[in-house]
This record gives C-alpha cells, structure tokens and sequence, in this order.
C-alpha cells in the first residue's frame, strides 16, 4: 500500500525484493531508511567513531541506528522531548541529552574528554540545532546536515572554518532502499516502536491535522485505505 492508494503503478527498476521476514508495514520505513544511510554515507564515519544525532524524530531515531550499523562506536542523542530520548536510548543511543538541562555541547564535550565527537548528524533543520551539532565535533570534525524545516537558519561560521570541520548537505535518498530493508531484515535497525498511530485513509486528513499542530507523540502513521496492513 502506498501513496495513499489501494494500486499503484511503478516502474519495474524501481522495484526492491521484499523478504518473507519483512511486512508491509515495516516495508514502508525503505524510503526514511534510506534517506538516513545516505546521509551517515555521506559523512563516511570510520570504524570505531563517536557521534552525534541532535534531534530524535522518525529520522533522528532513524540515523542514530544506521549510525551503529554503518561503524559509530558511540552514539549520543539530543533532544527536548524525554519520550523521544527513552526510546532513543531502547534503541541504542549510548547516552542522551536534554538541552533543557544545560548547555548540550558542554555534556558532550564531557563525555569525550574535553575533545568532542568525531562526527555529528543534524535532523532538526533551525539554527539552534544546527549550532550544537557543530560545535560537538572535534576539530576536523564531520557534520551531517539532514533536517531542512526553516530554508535559512544561521551557524557559527568562525567554529567551522577556524576548526576545519566539514559539513555535507544531505537530500532525499540515491537507491539506498535495497539496503535499507537489509538492515530492517537482519534487524540492525529496529522500527516497530516507531509506528505510533495506524488508520484508515479516510483518517488521514485527521492525523495530518494532528500533525500539523505539532502533536506530542507521532512519529510514524500507518494508512492503510482498506483498513488493514497485509503482513
């Protein structure tokens, strides 16, 4: 089920297996998925690095597993909402931060000794956001900017040219869907606990109105016009 349809017509090379093991609905997570591993390939971390996910939406939660799965050895989370951070660390954020409770880059740069993470991703998209991600890298740091609500947001230019750090603009996804159900398959990325409301098309206008207004709790909506997911 997909594009709010009962049928859909798609060209044939663009079409992924779908695994026995994999359902419908977790199917439907190939396109966040995958927007996640372009961005943490592009970024490229090595082996063994410590890194960054400011903001715990669908995506945040997204890139901090595919973070894991791609090589970070430490994943640190940061958002505002306590919901979002329990479930951040349920799916294997290392340590989370509320910058409700002080300045996040401080924490950070405690929990590394002063140094910083070698690598960040920034899934938000407002400059204030965008500034704790840069500032929580090392020098020579890598930072990944994902999130893209406001088109102009400021950043603190003198602590990404005096550091040398290297930021990469990441968009949408570039046939990264295969491998994203790969890794929902062999269960690298969990995303179950990211399905928060399940309806019926003609419940759609509801919960896009709900969303809209920012309601607490929603992450991922499952409409499925006949009523039900085929598993």
């Amino acid at each position: 089920n997909g594009a709010f349809a009962r049928y859909v017509t798609i060209p044939a090379s663009l079409l992924v297996p779908l695994p026995d093991q994999v359902s419908f609905e977790h199917a439907a997570f190939a396109e966040p998925l995958g927007v996640c591993l372009h961005a943490v390939r592009l970024v490229n971390p090595a082996p063994g690095s410590s890194a960054v996910v400011v903001g715990t939406g669908m995506i945040g939660l997204l890139l901090l597993q595919v973070a894991r799965a791609e090589g970070c050895e430490r994943v640190i989370a940061v958002d505002l909402d306590p919901t979002k951070l329990e479930l951040a660390l349920k799916l294997g954020a290392d340590e989370v931060i509320d910058p409700a409770d002080g300045d996040p880059v401080e924490r950070i740069l405690a929990l590394t000794d002063g140094q910083g993470t070698d690598c960040a991703w920034e899934a938000v998209g407002a400059t204030r956001p965008i500034d704790t991600a840069i500032r929580s890298v090392r020098k020579g740091g890598k930072v990944g900017l994902v999130g893209n609500v406001s088109a102009t947001t400021g950043f603190p230019l003198q602590a990404v040219v005096t550091r040398e750090l290297t930021l990469y603009g990441s968009c949408a996804c570039t046939g990264e869907f295969g491998d994203a159900i790969d890794l929902i398959a062999t269960g690298k990325v969990f995303v179950e606990p990211l399905i928060t409301d399940r309806g019926t098309l003609e419940d759609a206008p509801g919960f896009f109105d709900r969303l809209h207004r920012n309601e607490p709790g929603h992450l991922k909506v499952m409409i499925a016009p006949t009523g039900r997911v085929r598993d």
